[in-house]
């Protein structure tokens, strides 16, 4: 038995952070020169190309060490305008698309609903009724109806204006979302040249192209990004076989989201979160991304870093766990 324990803590420490920040957070200073973090990625979610100013140099001057990347939308549809009604939702896309109504859009992670009762134009989306929640510019949506179809280019120009910036900035890493071919991943080659690209798969097209079509070439890895993923497979508990394809295929895949949530509202994580890294980290997965919700205060980061931190030293890396405390 204690042969067991000794070898079972005795790993690598190999395990990589990666967080989810913006040059303007206040809190952006203080964690792109924290030496336990192996990447930042910029969201640019929220941000119009117009509005991209001298923040990716700042965020360059300010990163130091830690490696930086620029994160590019894609296909994934996000919300451009709510135009304002007073009986029910309308918004316009940023992608064209075509789905077969009425069908069921869902909002905030899949938090939130609406009844999608026509398209107009392949951008306008007039909803029966509202949602619960507000629904802001820059959200983005899912359609899990098999009719739907995004129709039109992959990148925007918008989102070229956006890479052309990063580009000019010094970046050379990059996440890229909803891939679903290697279509997508040849199109944004052509635009970004050699850089490293993190491919973050995010739908069942997304998985099915990690089955028949990754192969395995030097800088681009998959990512496991489960926040939209595992509102768009048919079932919950299919994640836990996605996540197992992503990382037979991909050995240095990234995973991303819907980690350590319990130290969001508490100082002390919670059983499950603790044993679901564990179970992530033994079956293959060494760089984990923290999701936005965490990232976006200081306070909330700190703990999961500190949290994750913690996890390296005592179960993944320098075996400060000692078998003989479970004799004492």
């Amino acid at each position: 038995m204690r042969n067991y324990l000794n070898h079972l803590f005795k790993k690598e420490r190999d395990l990589e952070l990666l967080v989810t920040l913006w040059p303007t957070f206040p809190h952006f200073r203080k964690f792109a020169t924290d030496e336990r973090l192996a990447g930042i990625r910029l969201n640019t979610a929220m941000i119009k190309a117009a509005e991209i100013g001298t923040e990716l140099k700042d965020a360059q001057a300010l990163a130091g060490h830690v490696p930086l990347y620029f994160d590019i939308k894609g296909r994934q549809l996000r919300v451009m305008e709510v135009v304002p009604n007073n009986d029910h939702l309308e918004v316009i896309l940023n992608h064209p698309i075509e789905a077969r109504t009425p069908t069921m859009v869902l909002f905030k992670g899949g938090e939130d609903y609406a009844l999608l009762n026509r398209i107009e134009g392949g951008k306008r989306l007039v909803f029966e009724g509202g949602s619960q929640y507000m629904v802001y510019r820059g959200e983005s949506l899912h359609i899990k109806d098999p009719s739907y179809n995004m129709i039109g280019p992959t990148f925007l120009d918008y989102e070229i204006e956006k890479i052309e910036k990063a580009k000019a900035a010094g970046f050379d890493r990059y996440y890229l979302s909803f891939v679903e071919s290697q279509k997508d991943v040849d199109q944004f080659r052509e635009i970004v040249g050699d850089s490293e690209i993190v491919l973050k798969i995010e739908s069942k097209k997304g998985l099915q192209y990690v089955m028949n079509e990754y192969r395995k070439q030097k800088n681009v890895y998959l990512c496991a990004a489960r926040g939209d993923l595992y509102v768009e497979i048919d079932k919950p508990h299919h994640m836990m076989e996605a996540m197992k394809l992503i990382i037979a295929k991909d050995p240095e895949a990234v995973i991303g989201s819907r980690m350590l949530l319990s130290v969001i509202n508490h100082p002390v994580p919670a059983a499950a979160d603790l044993s679901e890294l564990s179970w992530i980290y033994d079956i293959g997965y060494r760089k984990m991304l923290l999701c936005d919700e965490l990232c976006l205060d200081g306070d909330k980061l700190g703990r999961a870093v500190n949290v994750l931190e913690s996890f390296r030293k005592d179960y993944a890396g320098e075996g400060r766990v000692h078998p003989e405390w479970f004799y004492s």
